[in-house]
Formats: C-alpha cells, sequence, structure tokens
C-alpha cells in the first residue's frame, strides 16, 4: 500500500465494510460511485451526479445525504443505508407500493426516482414522526420526479408516518 494510500471503514446496510484507496477507490470517488459500482448497491441512481436530482439519496447516520456529492473519505466511520437495507415491510416502502388512489395517482410512475424518495422520506420520517404536509415538501424538495408524481409521493409520506403510529 502507498504511503497516500488510505483505508476507509464504514457500515453499509448493517454490514461492516474495509476499502483501501488505490486498490477499491480512487480518492476522488463519491460514496455514490463506490456503492453502486464496487459494493453492488444499485437501487441508488446517479442521474445528475451534480446533487441536483436526488436519485442517489441515501442515509448517512440517519439523515438524508446526496451520496455523490460526497467522497468516499468523507463517510469514513460513519454508517449508511441504501434503499436495500430497508426491510421490505418497511413502513415507507409499503406506502410508496401501495398509493395510487384517484387524484393523487401513483408514486412510482418509471419508478427511476423512487429509490431516492423512499430514502428522503425515511430520514425525514426519523427526524420527524408527524410531518406536515409542507414538511414532506420541504424535506423532499431535492428530489426530482420526471413523471410529476409529486402529489401522490407527498402521499404516500404521509401514510407512511401513519403506518409508523399505528406499529408503535
Amino acid at each position: 500500500m502507498a504511503a497516500t494510500d488510505r483505508t476507509v471503514r464504514l457500515t453499509v446496510n448493517g454490514r461492516p465494510v474495509v476499502l483501501s484507496t488505490g486498490r477499491d477507490f480512487a480518492p476522488s470517488d463519491t460514496l455514490a460511485v463506490v456503492l453502486r459500482d464496487r459494493l453492488g448497491y444499485t437501487g441508488l441512481k446517479v442521474a445528475c451526479d451534480q446533487g441536483a436530482c436526488g436519485s442517489c439519496t441515501v442515509l448517512l447516520d440517519g439523515r438524508a445525504v446526496l451520496s455523490c456529492m460526497m467522497l468516499m473519505l468523507e463517510a469514513d466511520g460513519h454508517e449508511v443505508l441504501t434503499i436495500e437495507g430497508l426491510p421490505s415491510d418497511d413502513p415507507v416502502v409499503e406506502a410508496f407500493t401501495e398509493q395510487c388512489e384517484p387524484g393523487y395517482g401513483t408514486a412510482m410512475q418509471c419508478g427511476y426516482c423512487t429509490p431516492g424518495f423512499v430514502m428522503a422520506a425515511t430520514g425525514l420520517l426519523r427526524e420527524n414522526p408527524d410531518p406536515t404536509l409542507e414538511e414532506v415538501k420541504e424535506a423532499l424538495s431535492g428530489n426530482i420526479c420526471r413523471c410529476g408524481c409529486y402529489p401522490a409521493i407527498a402521499r404516500a409520506t404521509l401514510r407512511a408516518a401513519a403506518k409508523m403510529k399505528e406499529r408503535a
């Protein structure tokens, strides 16, 4: 290992990961690139690669972050949760898959943005388990849905909050 190589230790979806610069990733690689290309977590998408769309959202220590805007080196010592780390009975996952009602539509049309929205909604609900519609809109405002499913996505997030309360 070269003198400039660095070992990064993190937890991804509950599993410890140890990677080294030079061998596993370049110092300039983003967390998104390493998660997708090296570790195989392809649920997160890299659409704009400029932090403008939210498709690469993951949770870092429980807070929603744009993984395309974070260097892998910055993840050292942190816990990362991708969409693959959520259980199938997760209230947010369930609410998004169930959301399809007149006047609001579906929360998933083409589905490309869905993982980013699910992770952003999960981050919001972990910080604020009883958000208002305005708080949901603000928390999800960094995510883009090219199909225009915003009303249904907001509705699914509120429904997920209700599901979480029911299960508590």
